[in-house]
């Protein structure tokens, strides 16, 4: 488990950032449903009303030690993160935070997490596939140090994901590959 303090609007708070347990998946989902509403103020309904993963889905990641959590000081889980291994680095499938708790750093906060574990296991980047033009997307993770990769530098799993996501009709959006180097390895 891992906890992260830091200045927030003005004052300190305490959030905590911690392994998802199998009795929270349902959590995960409402997380992820109220987060998508963000999408409605920008026109983009289908992603809004996009099935959030299903319990299924997020238990495997969960067992797996692939799910973490951002906790309120209750600790009910207000934010989720979900990571995959795609050749050879850590891949950041989704990073949601219910919008009560949005502007706070807890994306941040997960996402920093998630570049601890990837450094610890000598991975030497973190990936994740965003929209380009949508604030919160493409343009917020390069403040966190990500960089859009170019078509010829994807690799066959970052590219297959982009298919997969074509597929689901995400390409209705302009969409980018970003990547964080985490690790001095080679590639």
């Amino acid at each position: 488990m891992a906890s992260e303090r830091r200045e927030v609007q003005g004052r300190y708070k305490l959030d905590m950032i911690r392994n998802a347990r199998a009795d929270e998946l349902p959590k995960l989902r409402e997380i992820e449903t109220a987060a998508g509403t963000a999408f409605r103020e920008i026109c983009m309904h289908e992603i809004a009303d996009d099935e959030p993963p299903t319990t299924v889905e997020l238990a495997a990641f969960q067992a797996d030690g692939r799910a973490w959590v951002a906790v309120d000081a209750t600790d009910r889980p207000v934010g989720y993160l979900l990571v995959s291994l795609v050749d050879g680095d850590a891949h950041i499938d989704q990073v949601s935070v219910h919008p009560d708790h949005a502007r706070r750093g807890l994306g941040r906060a997960m996402i920093e997490v998630v570049v601890g574990w990837a450094r610890g296991r000598g991975l030497p980047g973190v990936t994740l596939t965003s929209f380009a033009r949508v604030p919160w997307n493409a343009p917020y993770y390069e403040r966190l140090g990500f960089h859009v990769l170019p078509d010829e530098q994807l690799t066959s799993g970052l590219r297959a994901i982009r298919e997969e996501e074509s597929a689901r009709g995400l390409a209705n959006w302009p969409r980018v590959a970003m990547r964080r180097v985490v690790t001095d390895l080679p590639r």
